[in-house]
């Protein structure tokens, strides 16, 4: 994910019932690509991406009338880029219960961009288990992918340029549901 202060720069490019929908939509083809959610596991990639595995389990039990199981992938440690960048702190990986082997795994993540991010929580899924596939869904999918990966549930794409930044912002984490499209050193 790309991050960005946020300034009057930036413009929104989705809102809070916009994510909503997109998410309804989302959860509605898991389903119909799944042909259910019974061997669903829904894990979210630290911070925003476990935020919207949460909503996404919530609107699939809502279809289905069944729980489906969520988690999150901390993918810190097996990032490509952790020597270049400052040191942070661990986030959490909580796998539910059931496991993930055999099941279909859906990860979750805020902004697809070059595609390392998905890299490393393949990497890191591979330490856990072995689904019996691996799905991906992210509110938005803005290009520019240095690997070749793609998201199978896409919320928004949103061609941008690399001068360009996209900043989710969620109720949970910062108080407002919004994607927002900036300029790099907008402060």
């Amino acid at each position: 994910m790309d991050t960005v202060q946020h300034s009057d720069a930036a413009r929104p490019v989705l809102e809070g019932p916009d994510i909503a929908r997109v998410l309804t939509r989302i959860a509605h083809e898991i389903v119909e690509r799944a042909k259910g959610a019974d061997d669903v596991v829904l894990l979210g990639i630290p911070t925003r991406g476990v935020f919207l595995a949460r909503r996404l389990a919530e609107k699939l039990e809502q279809i289905t009338g069944r729980t489906v199981p969520v988690g999150s992938l901390d993918i810190t440690m097996y990032r490509d880029d952790l020597r270049m960048r400052p040191a942070r702190a661990l986030a959490r990986t909580d796998i539910p219960g059931e496991g993930i082997d055999g099941r279909l795994v859906v990860l979750v993540d805020d902004v697809l961009f070059s595609g390392r991010t998905i890299r490393a929580a393949l990497d890191a899924l591979g330490d856990l288990g072995r689904p019996r596939a691996v799905q991906l869904a992210v509110l938005v999918d803005r290009g520019h992918r240095e690997l070749p990966i793609r998201a199978d549930y896409v919320g928004k794409n949103l061609p941008t340029s690399l001068r360009e930044t996209v900043k989710v912002q969620l109720a949970e984490e910062d108080g407002r549901d919004a994607v927002l499209l900036g300029l790099r050193g907008d402060s």
